[in-house]
C-alpha cells in the first residue's frame, strides 16, 4: 500500500452518505454517543482482551480529507457540494472513553464510547471496529495459547499466513500483548518493539552439501544464538546427532552451553521425549527444544499433558488468522443523543433477536474485586451519573435473568472506561507496549480459573444497575406497544 493513502478514506461509504444526509437535514452538530461492544466470546471462551486502541488513537489524530479525496468523492455524484466544502476541514472534536489495551473484556459491555457531533461519531466507525474488531480477536487467540503453554515461551510465527501486511504487523502487537514472548515479524519489532528472532528453515540446510556442514557453520556465525533446526532429513537418525556434533566441535570450545534444537514435523510428544534423551546424554542439558507446524491451544495442551519436553512453542497461521474463530463480531451502536441544554436521551435497538439487543443510555462501566481475594466477582454497568459506594453491599443481578439475584459485599469497584479523548485533544497518555502487556497479564491473573477454562467456561457476569435495569425495560415496553399499534 502506498504510503501517503489516506486512511480517512478506510470507511464503508454508507459512512459518507449517512454523513452527507445528517449535513442537509441539519443534524450535523447533534451530539450522539456510539458504543462498542462485542457479544460472543471467541473459541467459546470466558473472556477477551481488548487490543488496538494505539491503531485507534492514531487514526483519530489523522482524521483529514486532502484535495484529491474530495475529488474522488465529487466524482461519486451524490454528494452535496456544501457537504464537500465542509470535509475539508473536517476534524474530530469530541470525547472517546475506552478500556486499557489488555484488560480482559465481557460480551455486551462498552469496550469503547464516543460522544460527538454526529457526523463525526458516525464516520469513524468503520476504522474504531477494524482495529478493535482484528487486534483483540489476536491477543484474545493468543492469550489462549500462552495459557495453554504454562509458562513456556511461546513466538508469534504467522506473518506468512497472515491476511495482508497490517494483519501480520498489528497481529504480531496483539500477540505480545496477549501475552507471546516475541515475533518472527521483523518490521513490528522495529514499529512497535514486539522483540523479533529466528534462526534457519529448511533450505538453509539443504544449500550446503551435507546437514552437519550446515549446522556447524551456523553455529560458527551465531555461537551465541545457535537454534538448529534438525528434521530437515532425519530428526533422530541425523538431525539430533548431527547438530550434537556441530555444538561439542564449535560451542563446548568457547564454554558456551546454552543452545538450542527446533523440530517442524512429526510426533512432537515422542520426538522431544527422545531428543531431551539425547541432548542429556551428550552432555546438552542446558539445549532447549522447540517446536512448531500448525500449533493451537488443544495440540499444545494435549502434547503436555502427554510428556513432551519441550521449552518453546513457535506458534504461525493458527493464532495470527485465529484459524478456529477470525470474527471477533464487536459493533458500534447509538446509544443515546444528547439536545442543545445537555439532556441525554437514551435510544435502544430491539430485535426479535435477543442477544442484538442494545444497552441504551451514556455509561459507566465498572469491575467489581473481592478486597479478601483480589479477584474479579463481575462487571457492573450503571447510568453515566449513577455513582457506586464500594463501601457497602450491593444487590446485582444477571440482565439476561433478572430473577438471578445476589449480594455483593467486601469489594472494590474500579472504573474502567478511561478518558482518551477530549474535545477532540488526546488526554490519554499511550502506554509502553511492555507495559500494556505486563497489565494484560496481571489482569487475567484477577480472573478465577473457572472462567479462564477453555471449554464450558464459568459466565462471568456483567450485570446491570437497577436504575439501567428500568430504563431498558421501559424502553423495550415502549417499542412492543408501538410495534402493535
Amino acid at each position: 500500500m502506498d504510503q501517503t493513502t489516506n486512511m480517512t478514506m478506510l470507511c464503508d461509504f454508507y459512512e459518507l452518505t449517512m454523513a452527507n444526509g445528517y449535513f442537509l437535514t441539519g443534524k450535523k452538530d447533534t451530539i450522539t454517543y456510539f458504543d462498542v461492544f462485542f457479544r460472543r466470546v471467541p473459541d467459546g471462551g470466558g473472556f477477551a482482551i481488548a487490543a488496538g486502541l494505539q491503531q485507534v488513537v492514531e487514526y483519530i489524530q489523522n482524521l483529514h480529507f486532502s484535495e484529491a479525496d474530495i475529488a474522488f468523492l465529487r466524482s461519486k455524484h451524490v454528494f452535496d457540494e456544501a457537504f464537500l466544502d465542509y470535509l475539508r476541514s473536517f476534524r474530530f472534536t469530541g470525547d472517546i472513553w475506552a478500556v486499557p489495551e489488555g484488560t480482559p473484556i465481557f460480551p455486551h459491555e462498552p469496550i469503547l464510547t464516543v460522544r460527538a457531533p454526529a457526523i463525526e461519531a458516525q464516520f469513524i466507525e468503520t476504522y474504531i471496529l477494524l482495529a478493535l474488531n482484528h487486534q483483540s480477536l489476536i491477543a484474545t487467540k493468543a492469550n489462549r495459547i500462552v495459557r495453554a503453554a504454562e509458562g513456556r515461551v511461546v513466538l508469534e510465527f504467522g506473518s506468512r499466513r497472515a491476511q495482508g501486511d497490517s494483519g501480520a504487523i498489528n497481529g504480531a502487537r496483539a500477540a505480545y500483548i496477549g501475552g507471546c514472548h516475541g515475533t518472527a515479524c521483523t518490521i513490528s519489532d522495529q514499529l512497535y518493539g514486539v522483540k523479533a528472532g529466528g534462526t534457519m528453515a529448511h533450505s538453509w540446510v539443504q544449500m550446503f552439501d551435507s546437514q552437519y556442514e550446515a549446522f556447524k557453520r551456523y553455529c560458527e556465525i551465531y555461537p551465541t544464538n545457535a537454534t538448529l533446526l534438525v528434521d530437515t532429513y532425519n530428526t533422530l537418525k541425523s538431525g539430533i546427532p548431527d547438530a550434537i556434533r556441530a555444538f561439542n566441535e564449535v560451542l563446548r570450545p568457547l564454554g558456551i552451553t546454552k543452545c538450542g534444537i527446533r523440530i517442524d514435523s512429526g510426533d512432537m510428544t515422542y520426538l522431544t521425549k527422545k531428543a531431551r534423551k539425547m541432548l542429556d546424554e551428550a552432555g546438552w542439558p542446558e539445549c532447549k527444544i522447540s517446536v512448531s507446524n500448525s500449533l493451537d491451544e488443544y495440540i499444545i495442551q494435549d502434547i503436555l499433558r502427554q510428556g513432551a519436553c519441550i521449552d518453546m512453542f513457535g506458534v504461525g497461521e493458527r493464532m495470527i488468522t485465529a484459524r478456529s474463530e477470525p470474527v471477533f463480531g464487536g459493533v458500534y451502536k447509538l446509544c443515546a443523543v444528547e439536545d442543545g441544554a445537555g439532556n441525554i436521551t437514551p435510544k435502544i435497538k430491539v430485535s426479535e433477536n435477543v442477544g442484538k439487543i442494545t444497552n441504551p443510555h451514556f455509561k459507566k462501566l465498572y469491575r467489581f474485586y473481592g478486597r479478601d481475594t483480589g479477584k474479579a466477582i463481575a462487571d457492573y454497568l450503571c447510568v453515566h451519573d449513577e455513582v457506586v459506594d464500594d463501601s457497602r453491599d450491593l444487590e446485582i443481578f444477571d440482565p439476561d435473568a433478572t430473577w438471578k439475584r445476589k449480594t455483593v459485599y467486601d469489594f472494590e469497584a474500579k472504573p474502567l472506561l478511561v478518558p482518551i479523548f477530549k474535545g477532540g485533544e488526546l488526554v490519554y497518555p499511550l502506554p509502553a507496549l511492555e507495559e500494556i502487556r505486563s497489565y494484560c497479564a496481571a489482569q487475567v491473573d484477577t480472573l478465577w480459573d473457572e472462567v479462564k477454562r477453555f471449554d464450558n467456561p464459568h459466565k462471568y457476569y456483567v450485570d446491570l444497575s437497577q436504575r439501567l435495569w428500568d430504563i431498558k425495560s421501559r424502553m423495550l415496553s415502549d417499542a412492543g406497544k408501538a410495534d402493535r399499534v
